[in-house]
């Protein structure tokens, strides 16, 4: 088994020179079940750009050595694209307040070691220090039930965010196309999960 990796949490433009490591651990882990993702640089380095440039954003990575073997990320959901805000606007609820959660990415090989934990209290904490949000946020993708391609042995994250104390909320849906493997550019629904933000943890 390998080591147990060491978490670090870095913060605005300090995320710059690992934007490329991310990049590379999002189209290995988002390849599988559910996302299916085709790799895309270009999209990769225009998606991570909104983390460079935000003072608010936060990236928490796990490294193995000198490898990064795993990462999670989140901004203020107003300094992320238009996108990602316009389900809170359409609901009549003011972006300014949320924190949002990017991705939480992880090599199969660190899986089951309290990462996922790790990844959620340094984000919520991050998002808490900022002191002006009052709701984290991230989203998923919807996928039909009885889907071929889903892998037999595969377990869903929902549970897990359940026992972190988010909720899906149905109303706050998002429209994002990417290359699907075997499908090509195609637009994906995907669904905010919400959770309110305590001032003290």
């Amino acid at each position: 088994m390998p080591d147990m990796p060491v978490i670090s949490v870095l913060r605005g433009a300090d995320v710059t020179p690992f934007l490329d490591d991310v990049a590379r651990l999002r189209i290995a882990v988002f390849r599988d079940w559910p996302y299916l993702y085709e790799g895309d640089s270009a999209y990769e380095r225009e998606y991570l750009a909104a983390y460079a440039q935000s003072p608010g954003s936060v990236f928490v990575l796990a490294r193995d050595g000198g490898a990064v073997v795993g990462a999670s990320t989140g901004l203020p959901l107003v300094d992320d694209a238009p996108d990602f805000r316009q389900p809170f606007l359409d609901a009549k609820r003011d972006p300014a307040e949320v924190f949002y959660f990017g991705e939480s990415v992880l090599l199969p090989a660190y899986r089951g070691r309290g990462l996922g934990h790790a990844f959620f209290d340094a984000r919520e904490a991050h998002a808490r220090a900022l002191g002006r949000h009052t709701l984290t946020a991230f989203c998923a993708v919807d996928r039909e039930a009885g889907d071929g391609r889903q892998p037999r042995a595969h377990r869903g994250n929902e549970p897990f965010w359940q026992k972190r104390g988010y909720t899906r909320q149905p109303e706050l849906k998002l429209r994002l196309h990417w290359n699907e493997i075997g499908r090509g550019d195609i637009a994906h629904a995907l669904t905010f999960w919400t959770r309110p933000l305590e001032k003290h943890a």
